[in-house]
């Protein structure tokens, strides 16, 4: 038995490990120095490039624990398992518990739009999804990822800073730059929570990043509850 396990994530790698031999970690490659752990790197072209490798090299499931936004990715994982009739199982942690303070939107275009004119706005939200905010010269930015950006808003400043960050971390980092608008996506999980709570304790807006939808297929929230799956498909 062998699991291809698609990551990008804490619980994708901390799964690898608990699953050991039969499970080959892949990653998309976007993280230029990625934690230090056994894997493959780089995209399979498409579904078929998927289908194709998931025969070739005999897996027998499939557990998808991209990160909640990588969307193409997942519905690639899908329709090839599908296609193959092979197993496939979501890990995805749970989001954040939504508060009534927040102005959710359901994509970044609109989280763009909703950020008013002379805001100054912290952008957590990597650095592949900044494109809406290239136009905007009537905000200040300071934009927060683990890679370089390629483009980033004309007006404002870079951080580069790989997670987890502290409460205190991140208020002393808000009043640093007077950030008057938090942009982020419900990634869920405890390493990047803090600035949500950093940003409502200073009274900052935080316009979030609703998840986009996912194929329906089993999904867990632990990586426990993901190596019992596999335990059970060998029985």
């Amino acid at each position: 038995m062998t699991v291809l396990v698609l990551g990008g994530t804490a619980e994708a790698r901390a799964l690898a490990t608990a699953l050991g031999a039969v499970a080959e970690l892949s990653l998309a490659g976007v993280t230029q120095k990625p934690l230090a752990q056994a894997h493959r790197v780089g995209g399979f072209g498409g579904v078929k490039g998927l289908t194709d490798y998931l025969g070739a090299k005999g897996f027998t499931s499939v557990i998808d624990a991209t990160h909640p936004f990588a969307a193409q990715m997942s519905r690639n994982a899908y329709e090839a398992t599908l296609s193959l009739g092979l197993p496939l199982l979501r890990l995805e942690r749970p989001p954040w518990a939504s508060e009534a303070a927040w102005q959710k939107v359901p994509d970044m275009l609109r989280a763009a739009k909703a950020v008013p004119t002379g805001a100054r706005v912290f952008l957590s939200i990597g650095s592949q999804s900044l494109e809406p905010f290239l136009q905007r010269d009537d905000i200040w930015c300071l934009t927060r990822s683990i890679e370089p950006p390629v483009q980033v808003p004309p007006r404002g400043d870079v951080l580069l800073q790989r997670p987890p960050f502290a409460l205190a971390q991140e208020q002393a980092l808000m009043r640093k730059h007077s950030i008057s608008h938090l942009v982020c996506k419900n990634a869920g999980g405890v390493a990047t929570i803090a600035k949500i709570k950093a940003a409502e304790v200073l009274g900052i807006q935080v316009i979030m990043v609703k998840r986009p939808r996912l194929p329906a297929v089993l999904t867990v929230e632990t990586v426990a509850e993901a190596v019992k799956w596999v335990e059970k498909l060998g029985e």
